[in-house]
C-alpha cells in the first residue's frame, strides 16, 4: 500500500510537469491540432491490451497526443463558437475538485461541495441583477440548464392547469403552447423534444434583422390562445450577440399568466459590465433563466447554470425522495436543483474564478472582451468585407463575398492557424462567426487575428 501511494506521488508529480509544457506553447502555437485522426489513431488506438500499462506510460502517450490532436480552444486567439478558456485559479480548482472526488448531489455526501455552491449560486444571482429569492442549480451545460428550466415551466403551468405532470406525465395532460424566438438556440428543441413538448409544435416569432424577437408579434401570438403557456427569449443571440427586448416581452408573458424562460448563455454576464447591463434589463423578471459558465466565466467543461423564480417548482420537477437519502432541513442538497445524483463538484471551479477575478475583474474582461469584438468589425468593414451585425456584445458576422468565397475563407483561415473562427447561415448568407470569449485575449492577439483574417479574405476574390 506505500508503494502504491509512493507511485501515485510519483505519477501526479508527472502532471504539471506535462502542463506546463502545454501553457507554454499555448499563446503561439497553432490553434488548429498538427496531428490528424489517423495519426491520433496509430499512436493511441489498437486492440485493448491483454495486460495493463504502467500508469505513468498511459499518462506520458496521453501528453504527447494532446501536444498535436488538441485544437488550442483555451488559447487568448481562439474565436470558434462561444469558448472561454480556463481561468488559472479556476484550472487549479478543478484539480482539487478531481483530488477529493466528492459527489456532490447531497450534502451528506460532501459538505464543502454544498456549502461552496450554495455561496457561489449566490454571488452569480448578485452579479447577474436577479432576484434573492430565486433558487439555483448547477447542471452540465447550456443544453441541461434549458432542459431544467423547461421541466420546471412544465410543472408549474400543468399545476397551474390541475395537472401533475410528475405523477401522470403528459398522457391527458392539457396541451402546452411554447413561444420562440424563431433564432432560438437548437438546444430548447432538443430540450422540448426531451421533455414530450415536441421540438415542432412551437410557436415560432419572427426576429428583427439583428435576431431579436418582435415583442408585438408575441402579444399578438400570445392573444390567440388560451391554457397553459410557456415564451423562451434569449439575452444574446449566438450569432449577432442580440437581446430580445426582455421588458416587452416580460409584460406580453405576465399578462397572459405564461411562465418566461430566458436563455442567457453567455450574454446574461453582460449584466456584470456597467457598460453593457443595461442589454439585460428585464431579465430579472423572469421566471427561469439558463446559462453555460464554460462560455463566459471561463471555467472548465462542464458546467451550466439554472436560475428559477419558484423554488417550489424548481424542486418539484428534479426531486424525488428516497429512503436512503436523509435530507437535512437547514442545508443544501443539490440533487433537488438538477437532474443528477450523481455529480462532480462544479461549483467550486466557478467559486474560484470569481473570487480569483473579484466583481471588478469580471466586469474588465466582458468589457474588454467587447471592446475586441468592436475592433474585429471596425478592421474588417474597412478591409471592404461585410460585416453583417451590429456588434452589441462579443460577435462579430462577417461575409468575404459569395458562399465560396466566405467558406474558402473560412477554410484558409483554420489551416492558417493564426486564429480559428466558424462558419454559420444568417438571414440566408454564409458568414463567418467570431466570438470573443477569452479572459487571456490581448489586443495584439486580436491583431495578429486581424491581420491573417484579412490575408486569407483577400486570397480568393476568384472564386
Amino acid at each position: 500500500m506505500v508503494a502504491m501511494y509512493e507511485n501515485l506521488s510519483e505519477l501526479l508529480d508527472s502532471v504539471p510537469r506535462h502542463t506546463r509544457s502545454w501553457f507554454k506553447t499555448l499563446a503561439n502555437r497553432p490553434v488548429r491540432a498538427t496531428a490528424s485522426s489517423d495519426q491520433l489513431r496509430e499512436t493511441l488506438g489498437g486492440p485493448l491490451p491483454e495486460e495493463g500499462t504502467t500508469p505513468s506510460a498511459v499518462i506520458e502517450a496521453l501528453a504527447t497526443a494532446g501536444a498535436t490532436g488538441t485544437i488550442a480552444s483555451a488559447g487568448p486567439r481562439y474565436f470558434g463558437f462561444v469558448v472561454g478558456g480556463t481561468l488559472p485559479a479556476a484550472l487549479a480548482a478543478d484539480w482539487l475538485v478531481s483530488t477529493w472526488d466528492q459527489n456532490a448531489g447531497i450534502f451528506a455526501l460532501s459538505p464543502l461541495a454544498s456549502t461552496i455552491e450554495q455561496i457561489t449560486g449566490s454571488w452569480l444571482r448578485e452579479i447577474a441583477g436577479l432576484p434573492s429569492t430565486m433558487s439555483f442549480g448547477f447542471v452540465t451545460g447550456g443544453h441541461m440548464a434549458n432542459f431544467t428550466s423547461l421541466a420546471c415551466a412544465r410543472h408549474s403551468v400543468l399545476r397551474k392547469a390541475g395537472w401533475d405532470v410528475e405523477a401522470n406525465g403528459l398522457f391527458g395532460a392539457p396541451p402546452v403552447e411554447v413561444f420562440v424566438n424563431e433564432e432560438s438556440h437548437y438546444t430548447i428543441f432538443i430540450a422540448l423534444r426531451l421533455l414530450g413538448l415536441g421540438a415542432n409544435r412551437v410557436r415560432k416569432i419572427p426576429a428583427d434583422d439583428q435576431g431579436r424577437m418582435r415583442a408585438d408579434l408575441l402579444a399578438a401570438a400570445l392573444r390567440e390562445t388560451s391554457g397553459p403557456s410557456i415564451v423562451c427569449a434569449q439575452a444574446g443571440n449566438v450569432n449577432t450577440g442580440a437581446f430580445d427586448p426582455l421588458p416587452a416581452i416580460a409584460d406580453a408573458a405576465k399578462q397572459r399568466g405564461a411562465w418566461l424562460h430566458v436563455d442567457g448563455a453567455f450574454g446574461l454576464w453582460a449584466s456584470a459590465s456597467p457598460q453593457h447591463a443595461h442589454l439585460v434589463r428585464g431579465i430579472e423578471r423572469a421566471d427561469s433563466i439558463a446559462s453555460d459558465a464554460h462560455k463566459w466565466l471561463n471555467v472548465p467543461y462542464d458546467c451550466g447554470l439554472i436560475f428559477c423564480a419558484d423554488e417550489a417548482a424548481h424542486r418539484s420537477a428534479m426531486s424525488l425522495a428516497a429512503a436512503y437519502i436523509v435530507a437535512t432541513s437547514t442545508e443544501r442538497d443539490p440533487h433537488e436543483f438538477v437532474p443528477e445524483e450523481s455529480r462532480r463538484a462544479r461549483a467550486i471551479p466557478v467559486y474560484a474564478a470569481l473570487r480569483s477575478l473579484g466583481r471588478r475583474g469580471l466586469a474588465e474582461m466582458i468589457e474588454r472582451n467587447c471592446r475586441q469584438a468592436r475592433r474585429f468589425g471596425e478592421a474588417l468593414r474597412a478591409a471592404g468585407f461585410d460585416v453583417l451585425n451590429d456588434v452589441v456584445l462579443n460577435q462579430v458576422l462577417a461575409s468575404f463575398g459569395t458562399p465560396e468565397q466566405t467558406q474558402a475563407t473560412i477554410a484558409a483561415i483554420q489551416q492558417d492557424g493564426t486564429c480559428w473562427c466558424g462558419g454559420t447561415v444568417w438571414k440566408g448568407r454564409t458568414a463567418m462567426r467570431i466570438s470573443v470569449s477569452n479572459w487571456s485575449t490581448t489586443d495584439e492577439d486580436v491583431e495578429r487575428s486581424i491581420e491573417a483574417i484579412i490575408r486569407c479574405g483577400t486570397r480568393h476574390p476568384g472564386i
